[in-house]
């Protein structure tokens, strides 16, 4: 049905804003069928880069399963980079990164952190504090390979607060130690 209204589209004049609706449409269809490949297709079919600027950024706000997530923050950022503000720019990156260490925890666990996805020093500071030390460092590593010559509105100096912080909370004792007397 969407090709069939897609078509349509190029035979009869079309308001901007319902293209725009029907594209982004059939493009949250694509990607919640996990048809990547389809999706940039889609991608290509559509010759004002407004139009693919406008459905990328409304399906995104839309907030999508974490692989449809994942792959328009990549798409914007390949496509659009220049296009958009400092501070979008730094929410999709923010977003971009979450997801990647968001697929890096155990399949079962995401829903728990998928809130999370779009800022991800406080899923690593929730990961500490759920004492998921094994995960942290995975998402610590991911975290600085992804960081590497990024601005994302947070920096490797961040992490490493963060986890010096609780490192230093993991060995604070809230009660003072008596001694014996005999």
């Amino acid at each position: 049905d969407y090709e069939l209204c897609e078509e349509w589209g190029h035979l009869y004049p079309v308001p901007r804003e319902d293209l725009i609706n029907l594209h982004r449409e059939h493009l949250l269809h694509l990607l919640e069928m996990g048809d990547m490949e389809k999706a940039l297709q889609l991608f290509q079919r559509i010759e004002d880069p407004g139009v693919c600027l406008a459905i990328s950024e409304q399906c995104l706000d839309q907030h999508p399963s974490l692989a449809a997530s994942h792959f328009l923050a990549d798409y914007l950022t390949a496509h659009f980079y220049s296009s958009l503000t400092t501070a979008r720019r730094n929410e999709i990156q923010a977003l971009y990164i979450g997801s990647k260490v968001l697929l890096t925890l155990p399949e079962l666990s995401r829903v728990n952190y998928f809130h999370l996805s779009s800022r991800p020093l406080l899923m690593l500071e929730q990961l500490l504090m759920n004492m998921k030390v094994d995960w942290v460092a995975v998402a610590v590593q991911t975290l600085h390979q992804l960081l590497a010559g990024r601005e994302v509105g947070f920096t490797v100096e961040d992490i490493d607060n963060l986890l010096s912080k609780y490192a230093e909370k993991a060995l604070s004792f809230p009660f003072t130690l008596k001694e014996k007397r005999s």
